[in-house]
């Protein structure tokens, strides 16, 4: 009797365990069902042309397009597909290759004209028995001068049908957009070294000639102060006009700093004093090169300069987290705010080119939210503030 009871609850056990798992395969089904036939469709799409869009935004090269043209064809759904660029076949995938001397000529007449063009069979005539090239269409990638030097091809087994000539268009035309970006973003970062090109150009006439005459004055009177100057300007303007790197790091560039205030405190003398703060843990924070000098030279020069009397200057660089919160502060005469908002014109005595300069390179490294904060008016003295991320990806120091 207790042998049957027991098989009997065995047999229950079984069938509980065995209902529990139909259960669960039902509920893993109707997760799967969640997302429609349309929302898979647009998720593929959408991460297709994510990887295509990162080797594209590096530029138009063989490299990146090699790592482009297999999302591309998917995408594009055609046979195979090349990415041209001049008398050029930067890379090719699927099948029909043997007709790349065709193809890029194709692509040449269509990048010159900047119009589509459609082949048939009669234009890539083939005697190969495997070949299955039939007709490709020829796309031209248009960059952001309306110019195209390359041209997107994708190849068909048949006659090229509407939704392959619609499909290759927009992709070449999305695919054009990315290197419209890639573009943009080598223009921007041109822009930066042209901007510290400019801005060593401007260190020259403002400091240079103040600090050789400060030497001048010692030359006579403590030849040994005047060596100690003449050594300490010449690293300083080793640092400033060095030939490698748009980066560099907080500890750098405040050694530069504390160079240029040596030279600086010959000339003012006790009227010059300075206050340092600045948290060890951010000394390795890299920051674009020479952002931080031009903030210490203009509160010296437009600040302190025309202030009867002593002058502070105050350079603090906090620990804040996942950013480094740097300020330069000075009670000299101040500015008048206006000066900012003239759409880059300058004062009239160049008082606060050095502070916009510095403020599009920040902003052009690590995004507008990153620009200067300046706080200052007429007898108030100038508060300039920065927030450099701790890590950033396009920072190298």
């Amino acid at each position: 009797m207790n042998g049957q009871v027991g098989s009997a609850v065995a047999v229950v056990a079984v069938l509980a365990a065995l209902a529990a798992a139909v259960v669960a395969v039902l509920r893993l089904r109707a997760r799967r069902g969640i997302a429609t036939a349309m929302q898979r469709a647009t998720y593929d799409v959408l991460h297709t042309a994510a990887l295509a869009a990162e080797p594209l935004r590096a530029g138009l090269s063989p490299a990146t397009a090699g790592k482009a043209v297999r999302h591309l064809r998917v995408l594009v759904g055609a046979v195979g597909l090349a990415i041209v660029d001049g008398d050029k076949c930067l890379a090719y995938d699927g099948r029909g290759a043997h007709h790349e001397d065709e193809l890029v000529a194709a692509a040449r007449r269509a990048a010159g004209t900047r119009r589509s063009v459609v082949l048939n069979e009669s234009d890539l005539a083939c005697d190969r028995v495997d070949c299955v090239v039939r007709g490709a269409v020829v796309a031209p990638l248009t960059g952001p001068s309306g110019q195209a030097t390359a041209a997107l091809v994708a190849v068909a087994d048949g006659q090229p049908a509407p939704g392959l000539v619609q499909a290759t268009l927009e992709s070449a035309r999305w695919a054009g957009s990315q290197l419209a970006l890639a573009e943009l973003d080598s223009s921007r970062e041109r822009l930066a070294r042209a901007e510290v090109r400019a801005l060593r150009a401007q260190i020259s006439p403002h400091f240079i000639y103040n600090a050789l005459t400060a030497i001048a004055s010692f030359v006579r009177t403590d030849p040994e102060r005047a060596r100690e100057l003449i050594l300490e300007f010449a690293e300083f303007t080793r640092y400033s006009f060095r030939a490698h790197g748009e980066f560099t790091t907080l500890a750098e560039e405040l050694r530069s700093i504390d160079r240029y205030l040596t030279i600086e405190r010959a000339r003012f003398g006790d009227r010059l004093q300075v206050k340092l703060r600045i948290a060890p843990e951010v000394l390795p924070v890299g920051l674009p090169f020479l952002c931080l000098q031009p903030l210490v030279e203009n509160a010296v020069r437009h600040g302190l300069s025309r202030k009867p009397g002593v002058g502070m200057v105050s350079i603090e660089a906090r620990d804040a987290g996942a950013e480094c919160h740097i300020t330069v502060e000075d009670d000299g005469v101040g500015m008048d705010p206006a000066v900012f908002t003239r759409d880059g014109s300058d004062s009239e005595d160049g008082q606060h080119v050095g502070l916009v300069n510095v403020d599009e390179r920040l902003r052009s490294v690590f995004g507008d939210h990153n620009g200067l904060v300046v706080e200052t008016s007429p007898g108030s003295g100038t508060k300039v503030s920065m927030r450099v991320p701790k890590f950033h990806p396009q920072v190298r120091a």
